[in-house]
């Protein structure tokens, strides 16, 4: 018998763990079965829908002024999303794209007797346009948000899930027009193909959940040698 408990709870973990979901066609997913071959993408499939780089704090940026080279430069934004520049002065620079930045530096010379000035602005590096990724991934941190960015990339930047994730508790936190709001997402049914990957913005939060009840499990079990009686774990 005090053998018996401890494989019986260990059962009771695993009794969950069937053979995945067959993937089937739906509505946003065609199937290819047999022998079939998937057909390859269309040029328009191979690129992301147009999404605004923005400028902010402490990004790097490169100036250039056409026909004045003394006012070329690589500078950085700084805290407040601020840059300045001779005869142009300080520029707001945060929330800008980088045509818009230059639209404002142009409005600025022309204001110090700087005829018809043609400016462009780079973005090189930006530490601001960011997906933050918390919780039971390998490797939460920062990563940089791409056109192309989605839920499913954002965890494998991260490593992946942890032993102890809960695929079907992913939450992506987004500020919209100034309102919180909070997306549940499910990694086993995108794998599947029930929906497609959701895409990812600068600043969202994604957090996924574990499962405290199997990582309090896996304790017992390595305990239960040196206990004098087993454990029983409940585990969902």
């Amino acid at each position: 018998m005090r053998f018996f408990l401890p494989i019986l709870c260990l059962a009771a973990a695993t009794a969950g763990c069937g053979s995945p979901e067959p993937i089937q066609s739906s509505g946003s997913l065609t199937v290819v079965e047999g022998s079939g071959e998937l057909p390859p993408p269309d040029r328009s499939d191979l690129t992301a829908a147009d999404r605004p780089a923005l400028i902010g704090p402490l990004d790097t940026i490169e100036v250039s002024v056409f026909g004045i080279p003394e006012l070329d430069r690589e500078m950085q934004v700084d805290a407040s999303g601020r840059i300045a520049m001779p005869l142009a002065g300080t520029v707001d620079a945060r929330g800008k794209s980088a045509e818009e930045l230059a639209t404002a530096i142009e409005t600025a010379l022309r204001a110090n007797y700087v005829r018809e000035p043609q400016v462009t602005v780079n973005i090189k590096s930006s530490v601001s346009q960011v997906v933050t990724i918390d919780g039971s991934v390998v490797e939460p941190g920062l990563y940089p948000v791409t056109n192309q960015m989605t839920l499913m990339r954002v965890v494998a930047s991260a490593k992946g899930l942890t032993e102890f994730a809960r695929q079907e508790q992913v939450v992506i936190l987004r500020t919209v027009g100034n309102q919180r709001m909070a997306g549940l997402y499910d990694i086993g049914a995108i794998r599947r193909g029930a929906y497609a990957d959701p895409p990812v913005y600068a600043n969202d939060m994604i957090v996924v959940g574990d499962s405290p009840q199997r990582r309090l499990f896996r304790d017992f079990v390595s305990l239960s040698p040196i206990l004098a009686a087993p454990l029983i774990a409940i585990v969902q």
